[in-house]
């Protein structure tokens, strides 16, 4: 089924009620729970995705709405803290039990809970910016992504690497702390050497401690650094720059911030993967209209890749309890199934065929002098296993 909607043209902060400006009259409004980290550590994915997931409910009410009535965010911050979300999601869901689905999130350990919860209420949850491809296993049946996986990007990553940079060595400096870390470099590491490369060591670091450090980096031509943020990548780059190391460093999505990047003018040859090129000079007309619709509707801010992830997946909830003619929260996984081909932001997505983890390529932007800059959209070749 192709998809008809396209947009564009504990109490912590529990349940605030979002309608947007143009909310429609109808009672009772279509709900949908969006769980987002606005404070605490994970504030610089938590926020803008936020931003998105309201714009998103803002159109979707100016252009009528899901079903005839209007669409509410029962807005929930976690506080960064993964374990919150196991009293949050119960919470919200006795406090308004009229949610149909729940969505949000980018970091995989907050999403894997959130999804448990979600699930131990038979309630669907669709994580917006993370990117483990093992959370549809761990949380059978009602957890999807709206982002690729970690494999997927990794793959592009490697192949980019290999292909386009010549690159041969690879030194993988990864943050154990995080399951998106983790996982990344793994996949990074498997596909390199898939292609032929070498892979001369996989070392942990610790970009948050006091003293951060990097092992030596002896014969690598390229750095891949897995790390949970730009800001962490941000305080790592340095620190290996100052080994000697010129050539590439590359990571993944997490990197995805104009707004440090331009406060590091120095750096330069790095690369990372991400879900969309959010530059002024895109040249895709639905990217410049979400661009455009974003600043009017956030004044002084730009946003970034959670916030266009986050508004495509408000659009394919909608898009599926339309599908399914129904906003019972039994009904959301056949609607998310019935979309194929939707025209997101973040590319054109697609759950057909049964898959929980949509079909999408991949964007690989340089940082160079502070500035992020599109290189190419891809979709790679070999995809190591989840």
């Amino acid at each position: 089924m192709i998809s008809r909607r396209t947009l564009i043209g504990t109490a912590m902060a529990l349940a605030v009620v979002w309608a947007g400006p143009a909310a429609l009259a109808q009672d009772p409004p279509v709900q949908l729970g969006a769980l987002f980290n606005t404070s605490g550590p994970q504030t610089f994915f938590g926020a803008p995705a936020l931003h998105g997931a309201r714009l998103a409910a803002d159109t979707i009410n100016a252009s009528g709405g899901v079903l005839g009535q209007s669409l509410e965010l029962i807005e929930v911050d976690g506080d960064s803290d993964a374990d919150a979300w196991t009293t949050l999601v119960p919470a919200a869901l006795r406090e308004h039990p009229g949610i149909s689905a729940l969505f949000g999130l980018s970091d995989s350990n907050n999403a894997l809970a959130a999804g448990r919860a979600s699930a131990a209420a038979s309630h669907v949850f669709v994580t917006s910016g993370a990117t483990s491809p093992r959370l549809p296993e761990q949380v059978p049946t009602y957890l999807f992504l709206a982002a690729f996986g970690d494999n997927v990007q990794a793959a592009a990553a490697a192949e980019y690497a290999y292909g386009r940079l010549g690159a041969r060595n690879a030194l993988v400096l990864f943050d154990p702390d995080h399951i998106y870390t983790r996982l990344l470099h793994g996949y990074f590491a498997t596909a390199f050497q898939g292609l032929g490369g070498t892979v001369a060591a996989s070392e942990a670091i610790a970009p948050r401690s006091a003293s951060p450090s990097v092992p030596e980096i002896g014969g690598a031509d390229l750095v891949f650094l897995s790390v949970e943020s730009a800001d962490d990548a941000a305080v790592m780059i340095p620190i290996i720059r100052a080994t000697g190391f010129t050539g590439p460093i590359f990571g993944g999505d997490g990197y995805a911030s104009a707004a440090v990047w331009s406060a590091h003018p120095d750096v330069a040859d790095v690369y990372f993967t991400t879900h969309v090129y959010l530059g002024a000079n895109t040249q895709d007309p639905t990217v410049a209209a979400f661009i455009a619709a974003y600043e009017a509707a956030v004044p002084g801010e730009t946003p970034t890749a959670f916030s266009a992830l986050a508004y495509d997946t408000v659009g394919l909830l909608a898009t599926a309890l339309d599908n399914a003619g129904s906003a019972e929260p039994s009904s959301v996984a056949d609607g998310l199934f019935a979309i194929d081909d939707y025209r997101g932001v973040t590319g054109t997505i697609s759950y057909a065929g049964g898959t929980h983890i949509p079909r999408k390529s991949v964007t690989i932007l340089e940082i160079d002098n502070g500035a992020q800059t599109f290189v190419e959209e891809m979709t790679p070749s070999h995809v190591p296993a989840p």
